[in-house]
């Protein structure tokens, strides 16, 4: 099977290829393992990154970024996961990367101006709040709690959210909130911008959690008491938070599985080296069979899921939702990825276990991807209730009865 990307698309990732073989991966070997990168050291790579022709491509040029088409830079977003510096230096990290996307496609002009342009440009952080705790909206987003009321030319927010990715962070969050009750969730909840400055805005604490500490990763719990908002504030149309979130989401999640899939390249790419160089048994690892089987299971797998991705993408390219391919891409590649790196690790031994090897870093960060974006049994519910949705029957007819 080939990818068929774009030349465009071919150029971009090699582009991409050779940014990260330059600059990105001789950076984090300057960094150890496990320790957080400072703020400065992403602002320079974001700098060479603009220099190189690889920085934001996925947003429109008015906005500062280059314009490309969603198929295109699928390419890119692979290399940049082979790296946890390089996403963030090419400015196509979660969850800016998908608010940018969700703020250029509905939101007003003063809005683009007043956060898309700066987001851009890297100059404010964002946050998606839409999971919420206990008994709240998780993987079941009909049971959000979070209200939007009225109240003369303002609305005014209330609720209670956690896992906002970056939400400590953040200069401004963009708040799913129920804006009519009567209506069904799906029908009647909205979107809003929400600096996090706002009055009433509480960051209760930063969620422990597995994950790397390479660069910023904090998942907030925030509360929102009686937070007022003017109505220009309204990200989108009003009740179609639900839609607009998917809107959102359908995208992030396969630039989410190819990020994870250079992510898994690399650890097969860092494995092969370490065996080849270690001696053993009579010979280096690479020679023996088990090894090499396992690479080689490992890539063919990858291989396929970036087909799938590829697949998903140029139906959403045509306007189509794409909601059976993306969900089926997602739950795919969430599982080949976490077994690439794990694979990696193990061949690896003790020095995968380390910090000396990037691994490590992945295999932390890999096993969130099953859960983030919808978890795999949320998106197999899906796909197997339209799978059933379409059951022939004729065939049921032609099925044997017991007796007869």
């Amino acid at each position: 099977m080939e990818y068929n990307d774009s030349e465009t698309g071919r150029e971009l990732g090699e582009r991409a290829r050779r940014f990260m073989d330059e600059v990105v991966l001789p950076v984090e070997r300057e960094h150890p393992g496990g320790e957080a990168v400072s703020e400065a050291v992403v602002a320079d790579l974001r700098e060479e990154a603009r220099d190189r022709g690889v920085y934001c491509p996925q947003i429109g040029e008015e906005w500062g970024g280059m314009g490309h088409d969603f198929r295109d830079v699928l390419p890119l977003f692979e290399q940049a996961g082979r790296s946890l510096l390089g996403a963030p230096a090419m400015r196509v990290a979660a969850p800016d990367e998908g608010n940018m996307h969700t703020i250029e496609l509905v939101g007003t002009e003063e809005q683009k101006e007043e956060y898309l342009k700066p987001l851009v440009a890297g100059d404010i952080v964002s946050a998606f709040s839409m999971t919420e705790p206990r008994d709240g909206a998780g993987s079941d987003p009909k049971m959000m709690r979070t209200r939007a009321e009225r109240d003369g030319d303002e609305w005014v927010i209330d609720g209670h959210k956690w896992w906002t990715t970056q939400g400590s962070e953040a200069d401004v969050l963009i708040v799913m909130a129920r804006t009519d009750m009567d209506a069904h969730p799906y029908a009647g909840t909205s979107l809003f911008l929400v600096p996090a400055d706002a009055d009433g805005v509480e960051i209760v604490r930063d969620i422990p959690h597995l994950g790397p500490s390479t660069v910023h990763s904090s998942h907030a719990e925030i509360e929102y008491d009686g937070v007022r908002v003017p109505e220009s504030a309204l990200l989108g149309t009003e009740n179609e938070g639900f839609t607009h979130a998917q809107q959102r989401l359908g995208p992030a999640r396969l630039t989410h599985c190819m990020r994870y899939t250079g992510m898994a390249t690399r650890a097969l790419d860092v494995a092969k080296a370490y065996l080849s160089e270690r001696e053993a048994f009579g010979g280096t690892l690479a020679d023996k069979q088990g090894p090499r089987f396992a690479v080689t299971e490992a890539e063919i797998r990858l291989h396929a899921a970036g087909t799938m991705v590829r697949d998903a993408a140029t139906k959403i390219a045509r306007g189509e939702t794409a909601r059976h391919e993306v969900s089926a891409c997602k739950v795919f590649t969430a599982n080949v990825t976490q077994d690439a790196v794990d694979t990696a690790l193990q061949l690896c031994g003790g020095s995968g276990m380390s910090n000396d090897l990037p691994i490590a870093d992945f295999y932390a960060s890999v096993r969130s991807f099953r859960i983030v974006d919808g978890a795999d049994e949320v998106h197999k519910r899906t796909l197997a209730r339209e799978s059933f949705e379409n059951v022939d029957a004729a065939e049921l007819e032609s099925l044997p009865r017991f007796g007869e």
